[in-house]
């Protein structure tokens, strides 16, 4: 098989390179949709994923929220500090660890992330609605998580044999 014929045939047809991307341009489109009903706030998407951890896991360490929001701890850091000087979110101090802070919703916030969360909630159903049928949700959803346990454990067993 001749290199071109190669190369246009992972491009197309389900190879992995076509499925990786569609899958990022799917991803980008779908992310830049939910962002719009967001950016209405004058609020970036990372501030509005802190914002939702908070209100959907209660208050929270820095760092966990950062895992839940795949933020860096820099750009958590920010992120919360931004929260904070709008009046949304406040760091408090953990009651056993006094190294610790613990992010809290203030009112202000719960009352802005409970209406942007319905409000996206309400666009992100109309666009699954519009494009997909429930049954097509279902195979997508279980076809991401396969695809994505797969990815996660295999860089999980990469990094396990590089210790070793």
């Amino acid at each position: 098989m001749s290199v071109r014929k190669h190369k246009l045939e992972s491009m197309t047809g389900g190879s992995g390179v076509h499925v990786f991307l569609v899958l990022w341009k799917a991803a980008s489109a779908v992310e830049a949709y939910a962002e719009k009903s967001v950016s209405e706030l004058e609020m970036c998407g990372s501030d509005f994923a802190v914002l939702e951890a908070l209100l959907h896991k209660g208050p929270l360490p820095v760092n966990e929220i950062g895992k839940k929001v795949l933020l860096t701890s820099g750009s958590m850091t920010v992120a919360v500090d931004r929260l904070e000087t709008k009046g949304l979110v406040e760091r408090r101090a953990h009651g056993t660890d006094r190294r610790a802070r613990i992010v809290h919703l203030t009112k202000a916030g719960r009352k802005v992330i409970t209406h942007a969360y319905a409000d996206q909630a309400a666009d992100i159903e109309r666009l699954a609605s519009d494009s997909l049928t429930k049954e097509e949700r279902k195979t997508l959803i279980h076809l991401l998580k396969k695809i994505g346990y797969e990815a996660a454990g295999t860089l999980e067993r990469g990094e396990e044999e590089s210790t070793e």
